[in-house]
């Protein structure tokens, strides 16, 4: 006999395929952090820090979406709030960094910022193709298919910036893509938080 019903059992499957995706995103992301910070700083890139940054936000959301995946909607809809105060600060943070360049303007390295948009892009690439199937199957992996998505579109910021700053020779470029990665951070952060706020409520 069984040891569950086939729904019980569909959803513990579903669960578990939740889990190992969740697992090798989480592991991807937190590399390309450490690897992006450490070339945003080296290469004084505004842009990098902010894909770094997203970075780091990704893997503390891989983190908490393991933790909830088989947990109930309420729970999952906490997180997915959790999650987009996460994205909100660090575009607060990318924003304190642009009003510093502003005040302090300097020319990042177009080398770095190229080749580090390109790894990233690679990484992300990985990480949208795994999390593909799952973007429909709860708030909990919708919210981590938001995430992977605003990657990718980081790091083809990132590229167009390294190369505007390699033509110009001016450090313009990187500001400007950064401000538009604090704007699209701002917006992911208030779709996350509106959806985990409906769940929350359909919940109770």
């Amino acid at each position: 006999m069984s040891g569950c019903c086939d729904d019980d059992c569909s959803l513990n499957a579903q669960h578990e395929r939740q889990r190992g995706t969740l697992q090798i995103v989480l592991v991807i992301n937190a590399v390309m952090f450490l690897l992006v910070a450490g070339a945003a700083f080296y290469g004084g890139s505004t842009a990098l820090l902010a894909d770094s940054l997203d970075n780091l936000g990704d893997a503390l959301t891989y983190g908490l979406s393991l933790y909830v995946v088989s947990k109930g909607t309420a729970a999952k809809a906490r997180v997915a709030l959790f999650k987009g105060g996460l994205i909100f600060l660090a575009g607060c943070v990318v924003a304190g960094q642009i009003i510093y360049r502003l005040f302090v303007p300097g020319t990042p390295l177009f080398e770095v910022m190229g080749a580090m948009s390109l790894l990233g892009l690679l990484a992300n690439g990985a990480c949208l193709w795994l999390l593909w199937r799952h973007r429909h199957e709860d708030v909990n992996m919708s919210s981590v298919w938001e995430c992977s998505r605003n990657d990718i579109a980081s790091n083809l910021s990132v590229f167009v910036a390294a190369g505007a700053v390699w033509l110009t020779g001016s450090g313009w470029p990187d500001i400007a893509v950064a401000m538009g990665l604090v704007v699209l951070l701002m917006r992911s952060a208030w779709r996350v938080i509106r959806s985990g706020l409906l769940e929350l409520r359909a919940a109770e």
